[in-house]
């Protein structure tokens, strides 16, 4: 059973629009072909996508199917940019996914060296979660990838970066911020606290029973940083991440906290241009990263 690019494209276009005119009219094409496309699907499934003939409201297996049908267009569609950016840049290409905390540090160097030592190279950056890196290294879309989570990867191998210690983050005008003597975990809770997602890695019992009854928890960490400026909140996080926005953050040490976040430095076996990947890794491994304890 095999399937058009161009037939999933069509069904999650009337999936989305809930009608054949606006899928029709977004896809450049007649109602009629769409609908005879639908058909031959629906006929090659063995079952209907949709509840009526409206198409306004998807069956169960039509809910199913879009979800997959969405992934392989989305996979599709960075395969194809990935082969274009490599036909159009014969010197190499370089393509770096890192957690935004350590993005933020690894890539300007990285780019001012590389544009320097490597002109007409192309270099791709993302930042992103860890999840999204892992998938970035297995899916081919990344060379190198900078997390702090440890995990085995197929073609790829992983090598400590840097350790640094969690601590409290909040805005240098916070009362927290300036309260002299020691600070404790008690005292991070009492505050009005945001969670995150980097919080899930510290591992100390009270800290993790604490989190269960936090009531904001902030997936952004551009979000999380802009809500902590504003001066009624904390979080904690690891020291680098107080560092992201410049000035108006500060970080704290807790008392009877000595967890450390550990960084790892991911590396596909078989690089787009072993060279530039090779050039990359040493400006990255020797690089004065903050925090480093």
């Amino acid at each position: 059973m095999t399937f058009k690019i161009e037939t999933l494209r069509s069904f999650c276009a009337v999936a989305r629009a809930g009608n054949l005119s606006d899928a029709a009219r977004r896809l450049g094409r007649t109602q009629s072909a769409i609908s005879m496309t639908l058909k031959q699907f629906e006929h090659t499934l063995g079952g209907a996508l949709f509840e009526t003939e409206r198409k306004n409201r998807l069956t169960k297996l039509g809910e199913q199917v879009l979800l997959l049908a969405e992934s392989q267009i989305a996979q599709f569609d960075k395969t194809v940019q990935a082969m274009e950016t490599l036909a159009s840049a014969p010197r190499g290409v370089l393509r770096i996914a890192a957690v935004p905390s350590v993005a933020a540090f690894a890539f300007p160097p990285v780019v001012r060296h590389l544009t320097t030592q490597h002109p007409g190279v192309k270099i791709e950056l993302r930042d992103a979660d860890t999840q999204q890196v892992f998938d970035a290294l297995l899916q081919g879309w990344a060379d190198i990838g900078i997390t702090s989570a440890k995990r085995n990867l197929n073609g790829v191998t992983a090598t400590a970066l840097f350790r640094e210690p969690f601590g409290l983050v909040l805005s240098e005008t916070h009362a927290l911020a300036t309260r002299a003597g020691p600070i404790t975990i008690h005292d991070v809770f009492a505050a009005r606290f945001l969670r995150n997602g980097l919080c899930d890695q510290i591992d100390n019992p009270e800290v993790l029973d604490r989190l269960s009854d936090v009531d904001v928890n902030m997936r952004n960490t551009q979000s999380l940083l802009a809500m902590l400026l504003e001066g009624d909140w904390v979080t904690l996080l690891p020291c680098s991440a107080a560092r992201l926005v410049g000035t108006g953050l500060t970080f704290r040490r807790i008392s009877d906290l000595p967890a450390h976040r550990q960084v790892f430095l991911y590396q596909r076996t078989e690089p787009s241009s072993a060279r530039i990947v090779g050039d990359a890794i040493d400006v990255i491994r020797a690089l004065n990263w903050p925090g480093y304890d």
